[in-house]
C-alpha cells in the first residue's frame, strides 16, 4: 500500500505548554467555589442522576487515525514499534521502514469525507441509544477535537475539521445526551517501543505528538499530569459533555490528586450550568462513590446495588475498524444488554467508524436490529430496575472483566428479570435471552410456589402483542402461548406481568396499561 508520508512543513508549530501555572490556578477557582472540594470525602456525596440510571443503552464510538491502517485492532499505533509482533512485520511490508514512516504519516489519510454527523446522530437514535460517547483522544496521543494545547488534532491534520464538535452539536439536535471518552492517561508509556530501535519516535520534531514515551514501570511526570488534567478541562470547558468516560491509566498512584480536582472541577462546573452529569471510571480509580464504576466487556455475578455500566464492542477482536471483526450477533448483543440492566448496569456499545467517516454496513445493521428489538421490548428496558432475582434458566454467564471472549449457549429457558412501577401499577419482565422458535414458554419464578411473587398475576402480556394471551399460572410457573402475530426481532420474545396492587388504583396506566 502506497500512502504520502505526513509534510512537517504544513504544521503549525507545537503548543508550548510548559507552564500551566495559571491554567491550574483558574481550575482551583472554581473548586473553591463548590459546592463539591477536592477531597473523597466531599466527593462521595455524589449521586448518579435519573437521566442515566433510566437511559440504559449509549453507543461508544472509537474513531481516528488507527482507522487508517485498520490492522489487529485500537492498539496498532503501539503494536507497530513492537518488534517481533505482526503489526511491525504488517507495518514494514506495507509501509516501510518505521523512521520513513511512522504512525504520524497515517495521520493526514483520516479524510473522513464521508462524514455526516446528522445521519451517525439518526442512526443512534433509530437504535435507541439514549446516549453517545465519541472518542477524543485515544492513546495514541491524536486529538478528535480542537484543542488549544496541541497541534496534533484534526482541526490541523486530515479532516481538517472539528468533527467531534460537529458530532456533539447533531447528537443535541437529535435529543440525545453526549458524552466524551477520555484515553490519553496511557500516552505516558504508549509510544516507547519505538525508542527500541530507528523509528520517527526518536525524531525531536514529533516529541510533542509521541509524548514522553517513558517505560511502563515509570511514574507520570507532574508535567504529563498537569497536562492530562487541562486537556480534561479544555473538553469539559468547550463541548460541555454530560459524561466523561475514562479508560485504564488512571488508576495509577500518581494520578490520585488529579482525579479529585477533575472530579470537584466537573461536578461544579456542571452545577453551573444546571446540568447532571456521570463519571464513568474501571478499577476503583476513583473512590468508591464518586463516580460510576465501568466494567470492560464484562458482567457482574449477581445484582448490584448501586447503578455500573458494561462497556463492550459490536466485534470481539477490536474496538476501532479492521476489516476482519469478529461481529458478535444482535442476538449476542441483545442478550448482553439484557443481562447488564437486569443486574442494574447500562450497556454502553461500540462501533469503529472508517477513516472516511462512514459506518460499516455490518454494524449500522446490527444497530438497526437493536433499535427494531427496543421499538418493541424497550418498556422492559428503559427506566427499569432490578427484581428480586435478575435470572432464571441453565445457562451461567461468565462474570468479571473481558468475559466477552466466546458467545454464550442461551437457549429456551434462560431469562433476565426486570421490573417498573408506574402510577401504581407494578409490572415485572421476563426477557428471553435468544430468538424462541417454540409455541409456548415457561417461566419457572412466576410460579405460585417460586416465593418471589409477594402478590398474585392479575395480567400477563407479551409485549408487541396487543391481542387476547392465553395463559395459565400453576404452582410450578407461569406458562404462556405465544401468539403467531408477534413480530419478528432478533432477540426473544419479553413477557410483562402485572402484580394485584398493594392498595386501589387511583390512576389507569394509559401508556403501559392499554398501550396508547
Amino acid at each position: 500500500m502506497s500512502l504520502s508520508p505526513l509534510d512537517p512543513a504544513g504544521l503549525p508549530p507545537a503548543v508550548d505548554v510548559s507552564d500551566n501555572s495559571a491554567a491550574l490556578h483558574a481550575v482551583d477557582e472554581v473548586i473553591a467555589r463548590g459546592p463539591y472540594d477536592a477531597t473523597w470525602d466531599s466527593l462521595t456525596r455524589y449521586q448518579p442522576p435519573q437521566w442515566y440510571r433510566d437511559a440504559r443503552f449509549g453507543i461508544f464510538i472509537h474513531w481516528g487515525a488507527i482507522s487508517v491502517p485498520a490492522f489487529g485492532n485500537e492498539w496498532y499505533p503501539r503494536t507497530m514499534y513492537q518488534q517481533g509482533t505482526a503489526a511491525f512485520e504488517h507495518h514494514r511490508t506495507t509501509y516501510g521502514p518505521h523512521r520513513s514512516f511512522g504512525y504520524k504519516d497515517f495521520l493526514p489519510h483520516l479524510t473522513m469525507e464521508h462524514f455526516d454527523p446528522a445521519q451517525w446522530a439518526g442512526l443512534f437514535r433509530r437504535a435507541g441509544a439514549q446516549y453517545v460517547v465519541p472518542v477524543a483522544e485515544h492513546h495514541d496521543g491524536f486529538a478528535m477535537y480542537e484543542t488549544a494545547r496541541s497541534r496534533w488534532h484534526t482541526g490541523n491534520i486530515g479532516p481538517r475539521r472539528d468533527v467531534f464538535g460537529e458530532l456533539l452539536t447533531a447528537l443535541d439536535e437529535a435529543w440525545l445526551v453526549s458524552g466524551a471518552s477520555s484515553h490519553r492517561a496511557e500516552h505516558w508509556f504508549y509510544m516507547n517501543p519505538g525508542l527500541a530501535f530507528d523509528s520517527d519516535v526518536r525524531d525531536p520534531d514529533f516529541l510533542d505528538l509521541y509524548g514522553p514515551a517513558l517505560r511502563k514501570e515509570v511514574t507520570p511526570t507532574e508535567r504529563f499530569l498537569e497536562d492530562w488534567l487541562l486537556r480534561t478541562v479544555e473538553i469539559i470547558d468547550t463541548y460541555r459533555p454530560q459524561l466523561l468516560y475514562f479508560d485504564t491509566g488512571i488508576e495509577e498512584p500518581s494520578f490520585e490528586p488529579y482525579l479529585r480536582r477533575l472530579a470537584a472541577y466537573y461536578y461544579n462546573r456542571a452545577a453551573q450550568w444546571g446540568r447532571e452529569v456521570v463519571i464513568n471510571a474501571k478499577w476503583e480509580a476513583f473512590r468508591p462513590g464518586s463516580v460510576v464504576p465501568d466494567l470492560e466487556r464484562g458482567s457482574l455475578a449477581t445484582t448490584s446495588p448501586e447503578i455500573w455500566q458494561n462497556d463492550t464492542s459490536v466485534s470481539r477482536s477490536s474496538w476501532c475498524w479492521v476489516p476482519d471483526h469478529d461481529y458478535k450477533s444482535a442476538a449476542d448483543l441483545l442478550a448482553e444488554l439484557a443481562d447488564a440492566v437486569s443486574k442494574n448496569g447500562n450497556f454502553l456499545l461500540n462501533i469503529g467508524p472508517k477513516a472516511d467517516g462512514t459506518i460499516a454496513e455490518e454494524e449500522a445493521g446490527l444497530l438497526e436490529a437493536i433499535g427494531d428489538w427496543l421499538a418493541v421490548n424497550g418498556e422492559s428496558i428503559y427506566g427499569s430496575s432490578p427484581w428480586r432475582i435478575h435470572a432464571e434458566g441453565p445457562t451461567r454467564t461468565p462474570a468479571g472483566p473481558h468475559s466477552d471472549g466466546a458467545a454464550a449457549s442461551y437457549g429456551v429457558g434462560d431469562y433476565r428479570f426486570t421490573a417498573m412501577t408506574e402510577v401504581g401499577h407494578d409490572y415485572v419482565y421476563a426477557i428471553a435471552l435468544t430468538p424462541v422458535h417454540a409455541d409456548r414458554l415457561r417461566v419457572r419464578s412466576f410460579g405460585r410456589s417460586s416465593g418471589l411473587l409477594e402478590r398474585p398475576i392479575t395480567d400477563v402480556r407479551v409485549l408487541g402483542f396487543r391481542g387476547e394471551l392465553i395463559w395459565t399460572v400453576t404452582d410450578d410457573a407461569l406458562e404462556v402461548v405465544l401468539p403467531e402475530e408477534l413480530p419478528p426481532t432478533a432477540g426473544g420474545p419479553v413477557i410483562r406481568i402485572e402484580l394485584a396492587p398493594e392498595e386501589p388504583h387511583r390512576r389507569i396506566d394509559f401508556f403501559h396499561g392499554i398501550g396508547i
